[in-house]
Order: C-alpha cells, then structure tokens, then sequence
C-alpha cells in the first residue's frame, strides 16, 4: 500500500458515517424553492377553507335540518359501504394475496381500475349493469321488483364500488406481509383452513384490515362522482355531503365552506391516524 493510499484511507476512516449523515442531510438549495411552491400549491387552498369558514355562525349552520341529514345520510351509507368491502374484500384479497390462479395479474389489475376510473365512469358502469335496463339490474326489477338506481341502497352500492380497492390493496399487503410459519403449524396441529384463516391469519393481518377499512370509510364518504351518476342527488335519500357541497356552492357558498370542513377534518384525522402505516419518522 502506497503512503498515498494509506492516507486517503486514514481520512475516510477518520470521516467516518457522521460525516456521511452531515452530507446526506444536507439541503439541495436548487430544489427548494419548487419544493415551498408545491407546499404552498396544496396547502393554501385548505388554507383557504379555514379563512374563508364562517366561524361565528358554524354551529349555528351546523345544526341545519339540511346539514345533519346529509351528515348523518353520509356517516350511515359510508359505514354500510364499508361494511360490503369488508364482506367482500377480505376473502378477494386472501385470495390474490394466496391463491395461484391462471390470469391472477390482470385480475388484480381489474380490481385496482376504480383507483384510476374517474367516478363519473364508474358511475355510468354501474347503471349500464344494475340500471333497470341494465344487464342484472333488469333481472332484478323483473323478479324481485328490485331498483337501485337513484336509492339509499345505490348510494352504497357507488360507494363501495370507488372505495373497496383501497380495502383489497391493504388487506393483500398485509397478508403477503404476514409469517407464513404460524399458519404452516396451525395446519400441522390438525386445524383446518376455515379454522386457521378464523384465528391465525385474521389476527395476523388485523392492522392491516383496520387501515384498509379507515381508508375504505374515508374514500366512501369523500365520493362523488359515481354517486350523483347512478343515485342522483335527492335530499334526505342519495344526498350525502360531497353532494350538498355541490349544490350549496350555487345557493348557499357559506353551508359549503361548512360541509367542506368536515370532510376536510375527517380526513386529517384519518391521515394522522394512519401516518405510522407508511412511515417511522417522528
């Protein structure tokens, strides 16, 4: 070893991972100011919200018969949306997460679209299938005299149709996630599927279920799109808040900015609640 070498050796020894730490926290200045324009870009808009919000009078406006019965439309159908997603989901997501199936990735694929769709698509979707000309919603009417379009019952159809992706997504993470060994030793101690997947796997992927079903909420209750396409915006029946807001912005902007702000509330609330899912960092 040249005497070149041992010392250049010396300094990098002598610089050690702190001074690795100094320069991996080091502030790009250049990307800075993007970066306070981007902040500012999402942030003053919500922002806006809050100054604009008639503060004085918000109980006042909150306490409105129109006001509480989209809340409470919104807290029902949300809650009975998810309620579906949860049926339904798990078992869809142990089954990507478990099960090797021929055409499993454009499954999964096909499942995921109603991240991406734009709500009013979906809403169509649904009428062109479940409408009373629709493919099964025609099947309906004409045997059980069944009609979802444009009821309470489409609103939560709409709902968990945007929201379940969300469910099947975190569920299948979880699950993928979760140590096979427990369940390999519940099966060698002679329990069953239905057994293992009640008591071991469940558990297992419990948080996992809890953050899927929050966000699945929260997508349900922020809707809007798919929920005025197939149930039509009817006061005290399909008018849940997103729609109130729509309506109020052209008769009454100040019960919008109040509606906006629960719906902006709650989903800090949830974002907060789940900020430990994806990050460590205090």
């Amino acid at each position: 070893m040249t005497p070149s070498s041992a010392s250049t050796g010396r300094g990098r020894a002598q610089r050690g991972p702190g001074s690795a730490g100094r320069v991996a926290g080091r502030i790009p200045w250049v990307l800075v100011l993007p970066a306070l324009l981007g902040m500012a870009f999402l942030v003053l808009p919500l922002a806006g919200l809050l100054i604009r919000a008639p503060w004085p009078t918000l109980l006042e406006r909150l306490s409105e018969p129109q006001v509480l019965e989209a809340l409470r439309l919104s807290l029902v159908t949300a809650t009975l949306a998810t309620l579906v997603c949860l049926l339904l989901g798990v078992p869809l997501a142990w089954l990507l997460a478990r099960a090797a199936f021929p055409g499993r990735r454009l499954v999964r694929a096909l499942i995921t679209v109603p991240l991406v769709l734009p709500p009013v698509v979906g809403g169509v979707a649904l009428l062109l299938v479940l409408g009373r000309r629709g493919l099964i919603g025609q099947w309906l009417d004409a045997t059980f005299g069944v009609t979802l379009p444009f009821t309470t019952a489409g609103v939560v159809i709409a709902e968990a149709f945007v929201a379940m992706p969300f469910l099947v997504i975190s569920v299948e993470g979880a699950l993928r996630a979760a140590d096979l060994r427990f369940e390999e030793a519940a099966a060698t101690l002679g329990a069953s599927r239905w057994i293992i997947f009640r008591r071991v796997t469940l558990p297992l992927v419990a948080p996992g279920i809890m953050a899927g079903a929050v966000l699945c909420w929260a997508r349900a209750l922020g809707e809007f799109g798919a929920t005025i396409t197939f149930a039509g915006n009817f006061p005290g029946q399909t008018q849940t808040m997103p729609l109130a807001v729509y309506l109020a912005l052209e008769t009454e902007p100040e019960a919008a900015i109040v509606l906006s702000l629960v719906l902006l509330a709650v989903s800090v609330i949830i974002l907060a609640s789940l900020r430990d899912r994806w990050t460590k960092s205090p």
